[in-house]
């Protein structure tokens, strides 16, 4: 038996069209499409295998923050397997940060039982990627991030991961459990909701807490006690046109020479 946690993010769909707040305080919501972030598409795909390797009781457990809505994503989970859910929403997580949301997915933590917490390596929306390596620190267990392949032991005690490095190398860590884990694309395929799974979704148990009912208050892990605050958002600046050169080849590299070192300031 294997219990698997999968902590999983909405954000925006990679799509949609971010626009600023008049303030820059934020992005304006009123319209974007929210998904299930994307990488923890493959850790949802890769808990479900487990759970259909070690059969009998082995549960997997979805375990999420953010507002209401943050529950199409967790439905989707569960319609595509997932037995139950955590959902942690109250308004003082809102702008808090990877050490603030790894604290509090550690308390969520203290009552469910887990062999192996899986997540995306990074949420596409902020793109820090810490959250993971941060719940492992508070839960002082192992982790192993930017996973492509992994294999769990038959007695369930230990786990080999396989992850790319630089320069097409590939590292093999070998890990007791319990452990956290953060999957690459490329991890598995995951699967499609089917039409019974998402009929079983709707009845299946989604545990509602907020920072009273996890034992935390907003000056721990809001907005307030957040170890980073976003000062102000931007959008990067738009490209500029590019140019074309013309003439002969010995003429226009020279050309492109000149205008890479005098206005690219490339070379």
């Amino acid at each position: 038996m294997v219990n698997v946690v999968v902590c999983l993010k909405q954000v925006p769909d990679t799509e949609t069209k971010i626009k600023i707040t008049p303030e820059a305080d934020g992005i304006v919501e009123e319209g974007i499409k929210w998904v299930m972030n994307p990488y923890d598409e493959y850790a949802v795909e890769e808990a479900l295998r487990l759970k259909e390797k070690f059969k009998g009781e082995s549960a997997v457990t979805i375990v999420s923050i953010g507002p209401k809505r943050a529950l199409e994503a967790i439905r989707t989970a569960l319609a595509m397997g997932a037995d139950k859910a955590v959902h942690i929403d109250d308004p003082a997580l809102t702008g808090s940060d990877s050490y603030s949301t790894a604290k509090a997915l550690a308390a969520a933590l203290k009552d469910v039982p887990y062999d192996i917490i899986l997540f995306g390596k990074q949420a596409v929306d902020d793109d820090c990627a810490q959250v993971a390596q941060s719940l492992a620190e508070f839960l002082d267990i192992p982790q192993a991030m930017v996973i492509e392949k992994l294999e769990v032991a038959d007695d369930g005690r230990k786990a080999t991961a396989y992850r790319r490095i630089e320069g097409g190398a590939k590292e093999v860590l070998e890990i007791p459990l319990p452990a956290v884990i953060a999957a690459e694309k490329g991890l598995n395929e995951p699967r499609y909701a089917s039409l019974p799974g998402i009929m079983k979704a709707k009845s299946k148990e989604v545990k509602n807490l907020d920072l009273a009912a996890l034992g935390l208050s907003a000056s721990e892990v809001g907005a307030e006690g957040a170890k980073v605050k976003i000062l102000k958002y931007s959008l990067p600046p738009e490209k500029q046109p590019g140019k074309k050169i013309e003439g002969e080849p010995e003429e226009t590299a020279k050309e492109l020479v000149k205008l890479l070192r005098e206005e690219a300031k490339a070379i």
